[in-house]
């Protein structure tokens, strides 16, 4: 069991009357200006953070962006040359981006402080009368729950806080949420905040609430590792600082030494600088977010960190619980059998005897054996028959429940539990209508069938009677010897319906799903085989626990089955995986699953999980359903495809830019293009670009697993922005010989304005997919957006803005040369895009 290091395992060990006079307070409870004292001095009882996040922590969480950090250095730049415009203009674009984020994380922790509300708990405490009378028990919410608080716990109750039991009565607890521990607990002494009871009943006093528990520590918040989408984003960042910092000298000592005029070279620098920029892209990334948010939430999924859309893209293993995920989380009675395995109904005959004459609460399997046998007036005609003389209730020790009736004149004791437990204790068996001796033929024979129905998955209760003697006194467990077999009970929890499918799609889309259960070896590998998932060697707890490091590092590439797991095996296997710069997904609902919910690259838990395992995911998933997730994986490969559609195309434009700006400045008197003229440019195509955000992406992108790939955007730039730039070039020459626009700046840097923009955003349709623009087609807004755009850059030189911005309308016949250039490059981009589709096939 784990132990909190802090005030409930202190007064754990010690006696109850001595927790009592430690947290002020008797068996008689608190009274209640007590009780409003304390939740004055130690707040709510939530575990969780606190239910409104503050605007301030919001807005670090939008700036911190290596793309804001970018933008915020250029508007820097602008500033100290005097650009007030520009300045102004790349200052909006950083508030936008920063609000989009504040937005959508803002509607994010309204869904999910939503679902906490939606269920209001309470519980059963004892509050003492102000003159110190008996106290009285009432209902009171679990978040007004203080240290010293006596409350009653029952079955099905969850343990609202870390409590001492002071009386218990066949209290069983589930710890599984906080300790991985498969079975319950028998009358622990201590029951700590999201355990459940099931079984019996308690008297507790609460040692500690809120973040104070045991459940608190661990969600206390730590630093969590990088994901995929935080590597990937600084990699492409950098890729660009570095295009940057080779470039802007370049052009700075170039067209400084040969014109001589080093405040002009300064300017083409701070051009280059500006081409270089994707200044958009914050937004960019954060609309495509946006829009993957809302889709994922028709999915019923819940986005808590809006870059984990975009780790779902690039994840490329899932880790999954057996149980409630690929399984429904129940018990099903599949059939009744004699010890040799052959279908007998009188195994599930006798346990329905003992189901329905313990006084104890019944557990799933005997709610199973109830739903399959209990017709009606099935209850009165076994009443009519038996009667119930005394009982040895289930324990965790013994693993099984006896009772004893009466039929007329004879008693019977009937046990069922596990057939470890119960075959020992016999020495014979029914063989059809006999009792023959138990053999160790017989025995090597139930032997086999316990063990063939293990390999199918099930779960098997052991039923054995016989005949005992009346007698005053009760009857104990030496009763439990010289027993009858009468056979075994099967059971299974049912794969989900579409469990399977969603593995297959899931491997369709570059996802293996590796199994992590507490469950045995032959249930864990049965599912498996169920639900798609390739078995092999299925790997234990404590294989899992003896390797080191390296060791599971490698065992956890070729593992897809691991059995018998705690928690904290999970926790390590996540972090092997991720050491092996796997991009993990992982589902986990319990307290002990927080580590490997924050070590995953995408954590996830259901609506069910404990407060803690959803603090601590970046999903919530409002339907315990594999395929929503299988869903959700195309959703973010979705968002993350139409990014770095802009990313690319964007970034080889700009370098094409840059290119022509370098050749330009050995040439030309004055800048090609003036910075604020290349900051609206890039404006309006960013802008033009938010419909990517609607885009359609080709079926094969979604097929694998994508990351933000920094080397792949160098190639990229290297192949396209050449392209891009002798069209920019041939513009130039049309310009100057033609038009002789060297003798006009304004006329020169327009023109360029214009062949810049339109060639930008007709690119965009070239290249968002592999096919040709005329098959794949783009979603309506795409070609929309971009012709709104280019209609305002064409029309922009001969509106009053023309002035400020230092724009001259270029000559009527431009126009023509422009459509000619234009065709060029349109074709000259296609044949660029077949032949690089051959080198690169997963470029996109």
């Amino acid at each position: 069991m784990p132990h909190s290091p802090s005030q409930p395992v202190a007064l754990g060990d010690a006696p109850v009357l001595t927790v009592f006079r430690q947290l002020a307070s008797s068996p008689k409870g608190l009274t209640e200006a007590e009780a409003e004292d304390r939740l004055r001095r130690h707040g709510d009882n939530r575990v969780g953070p606190p239910r409104r996040i503050g605007v301030v922590r919001r807005l670090v969480a939008g700036v911190r962006s290596p793309f804001v950090a970018l933008l915020t250095g250029l508007g820097a730049v602008f500033a100290v040359v005097g650009d007030v415009r520009g300045a102004v203009t790349v200052g909006v674009m950083v508030v936008l981006s920063v609000a989009l984020r504040f937005w959508q994380h803002s509607r994010s922790d309204r869904a999910v402080l939503a679902l906490r509300t939606q269920v209001s708990t309470t519980v059963s405490v004892r509050r003492r009368a102000e003159d110190g009378a008996a106290g009285v028990d009432r209902e009171v919410p679990t978040t007004d729950l203080v240290p010293g608080d006596v409350v009653l716990l029952g079955p099905g109750d969850i343990v609202p806080a870390d409590v001492r039991i002071v009386a218990a009565a066949g209290l069983r607890v589930d710890q599984s949420a906080v300790s991985g521990e498969a079975l319950p607990v028998t009358e622990p002494a201590v029951a700590f905040a999201g355990t459940s009871v099931v079984g019996g009943s308690a008297t507790a006093v609460v040692l500690a609430t809120g973040t104070a528990t045991f459940s608190g520590e661990l969600a206390a918040p730590v630093p969590r590792p990088q994901s995929s989408f935080d590597a990937g984003v600084r990699r492409v960042g950098w890729t660009l600082i570095r295009f940057m910092l080779v470039m802007v000298p370049i052009v700075l000592v170039v067209n400084g030494a040969v014109g001589g005029d080093w405040a002009q070279a300064g300017l083409f620098a701070v051009a280059v600088a500006v081409g270089l920029t994707p200044e958009m892209l914050p937004v960019i990334v954060t609309a495509n977010l946006a829009r993957g948010a809302v889709r994922l939430s028709r999915q019923r999924v819940i986005v808590k960190r809006l870059n984990a859309i975009q780790d779902l893209a690039s994840m490329d293993v899932l880790c999954v619980d057996k149980t409630g995920t690929l399984t429904e989380d129940r018990v099903a009675y599949v059939h009744s059998t004699d010890c040799g395995g052959w279908p007998d109904g009188a195994a599930a005959e006798y346990a329905y005897l003992v189901v329905h004459f313990q006084s104890g609460p019944r557990d799933r399997f005997d709610e199973a054996i109830v739903a399959q046998l209990a017709g009606d007036g099935e209850d009165r005609l076994t009443d009519a028959m038996f009667s119930w003389v005394d009982e040895i209730p289930f324990d965790h020790d013994r693993r099984r429940a006896t009772v004893v009736v009466r039929r007329a004149d004879e008693r019977l004791l009937v046990t069922k539990g596990d057939p470890d437990e119960i075959l020992p204790r016999c020495g014979h068996t029914r063989r059809g209508d006999e009792i023959v001796a138990l053999t160790d033929a017989i025995r090597a024979e139930v032997a086999d069938a316990v063990r063939t129905h293990a390999e199918h998955g099930m779960r098997l209760l052991a039923v054995a009677a016989r005949e005992v003697p009346a007698r005053l006194g009760g009857y104990g467990e030496d009763d439990e010897t010289g027993l009858v077999l009468v056979g075994f009970v099967g059971f299974v929890d049912p794969l989900r319906d579409g469990a399977a499918d969603a593995v297959t799609t899931l491997a369709a889309h570059g996802v293996p799903v590796k199994i992590l259960t507490g469950d045995n070896h032959h249930v864990a590998a049965r599912v498996a085989a169920e639900a798609g998932v390739p078995v092999g060697e299925v790997v234990l707890g404590h294989q899992v626990g003896a390797a080191d490091d390296a060791d599971l590092r490698a065992l956890v590439e070729r593992t897809t089955v691991f059995a018998k797991l705690t928690p904290v095996h999970k926790a390590r296997i996540v972090t092997a995986l991720h050491a092996n710069g796997r991009a993990v997904g992982f589902i986990g609902d319990g307290v002990n699953d927080v580590t490997a919910l924050r070590t995953a690259d995408v954590g996830i838990a259901p609506d069910t999980a404990t407060d803690v395992a959803k603090d601590a995911a970046d999903l919530v998933l409002l339907e315990r359903d594999l395929g929503v997730l299988a869903r959700g994986v195309a959703e973010g490969r979705r968002a993350l495809g139409n990014t770095l559609k802009y990313v690319n195309i964007s970034a080889s434009s700009n370098f094409g830019n840059v290119l022509t700006v370098l050749v330009a400045s050995a040439f030309l008197p004055f800048p090609p293009m003036l910075p604020i003229q290349l900051v609206v440019a890039n404006l309006l195509y960013d802008v033009a670009q938010l419909a990517l955000a609607f885009d359609r992406v080709d079926e094969d992108y979604l097929r694998e697993p994508r990351r933000w790939d920094a080397r792949g955007l160098a190639r990229f730039m290297l192949v396209f922005g050449p392209v891009s730039s002798l069209f920019d070039l041939s513009t130039f020459a049309v310009l100057w010989w033609v038009f002789d626009a060297g003798a006009h700046p304004g006329v020169f840097q327009t023109g360029w304005f214009v062949e810049s923009l339109l060639s930008q955003l007709l690119v965009v349709l070239v290249l968002r997919a592999r096919r040709a623009p005329f098959r794949g087609r783009p979603a309506r807004a795409v070609p929309a957006a971009a012709a709104a755009a280019g209609l305002i850059g064409l029309l922009l030189p001969l509106t009053p803005v023309a002035g400020p911005l230092r724009m001259q309308p270029p000559p009527s016949g431009y126009l023509l040369w422009l459509l000619l250039v234009l065709a060029g490059y349109v074709l000259a981009a296609q044949v660029a895009k077949r032949l690089y589709a051959r080198r690169r096939p997963a470029w996109w």
